[in-house]
């Protein structure tokens, strides 16, 4: 096998971590043993994958090795062994190339995710926050936390505007290609004559920065406070809670209002300033990357899409891989597995063979 050194020393390694985890002088220092848990939870599945191929090879081996026996019966329990190892030997090789893909940083961190109505009107609204609720309802079912920072409603109950904070295990990694227009095609219940309209939102998934990774100068920061507007009770309109920031260098803005306390507000709106800083600190630094993105999301055109979600046919259609699923109605209800599964699948793909042509 290609990887066979590679996965050696990577086992050794990981037994290593096991026998660290067991010393006490590692269990007594906090530090260092979640560093080594980290460490050795993050080689795991590699190294699980490369004991099972052993196992399988050793299997395919011996199945083999049992074609040259006499006995007729047990030739042909052999060769139909090997027709079963020989394709399940194959996938788990290409599950392990995957596996071996050098690890994007951004995939454990938290986003921002930001949903602003384009093209359509109203209608572009009310899709824009059935979007939002199939997040939300993703986020769910993966035991993800999802903080509202700042909303702006339509007269029609949809939304023009939302920015939320979506915390968890690996987020940026399961989300990131969320990115760009979404093209809504459905009759509008408005629509007096039946007829199918087409509205657009723009989805822009941001990776969440460290505090360590963007530091905030109060020098840069502008802050203004102003009463909060909206459902909240008697605090709304006599409390001066909700926060806006300017960052002077760059002239971005961030507000938020959805908490009644003014600090939990300033919070909330740094972690959004500091991750759109740290978005154009990574498009400075990946120019290519940045380039790529500015495309995805574009401005929100009917014409720019990445995905269409047709209600009238139940079709979900992701463009950039050429997927069609004919279950609109479980996608729009958080069931994104499908959809998220096969976008990381094809983009691995995409890595391997650039991993491919660098290596010939």
């Amino acid at each position: 096998m290609k990887y066979a050194a590679r996965l050696d020393e990577l086992e050794r390694h990981f037994e290593q971590l096991t026998n660290q985890m067991a010393d006490p002088a590692v269990i007594n220092d906090s530090d260092l043993y979640r560093k080594t848990a980290k460490t050795r939870s993050e080689i795991e599945p590699s190294v699980n994958k490369y004991r099972e191929y052993k196992q399988v090879a050793n299997d395919l081996a011996g199945a083999r090795q049992m074609q040259q026996d006499p006995d007729p019966d047990l030739r042909q329990m052999a060769a139909e062994e090997i027709l079963r190892l020989e394709p399940q030997l194959e996938e788990i090789e290409s599950e392990l190339k995957v596996l071996l893909l050098p690890k994007d940083p951004l995939d454990e961190k938290n986003v921002v995710l930001e949903i602003h109505a384009g093209t359509g009107g109203d209608e572009a609204t009310l899709f824009a926050a059935e979007v939002f609720r199939m997040y939300t309802r993703y986020a769910e079912t993966q035991k993800w936390r999802v903080e509202v920072t700042a909303v702006s409603e339509s007269a029609v109950g949809g939304l023009k505007e939302v920015v939320a904070l979506i915390s968890g295990d690996k987020v940026y990694s399961q989300l990131r290609y969320e990115s760009g227009v979404h093209r809504v095609q459905r009759v509008p219940e408005t629509e007096q004559q039946g007829r199918v309209h087409t509205s657009a939102i723009r989805i822009a998934i941001l990776p969440e920065a460290d505090e360590v990774e963007v530091k905030l100068e109060a020098k840069d920061v502008r802050v203004d406070t102003f009463c909060s507007s909206g459902p909240g009770g008697q605090s709304v309109n006599t409390t001066y809670s909700a926060v806006r920031l300017t960052h002077l260098p760059t002239g971005l803005t961030v507000s938020c209002q959805d908490e009644k306390s003014q600090i939990k507000n300033r919070a909330k709106a740094e972690r959004v300033l500091r991750s759109r800083l740290y978005e154009i600190e990574l498009e400075k630094q990946q120019q290519a990357i940045g380039a790529d993105r500015r495309a995805m999301v574009g401005t929100g055109d009917r014409s720019e899409k990445i995905r269409t979600y047709n209600f009238p046919q139940n079709r979900v259609t992701d463009h950039r891989i050429g997927l069609t699923l004919h279950q609109l109605d479980l996608v729009i209800q958080g069931k994104m597995e499908p959809l998220i599964t096969a976008l990381t699948a094809y983009y691995q793909t995409e890595k391997l063979k650039e991993q491919g042509e660098q290596a010939a």
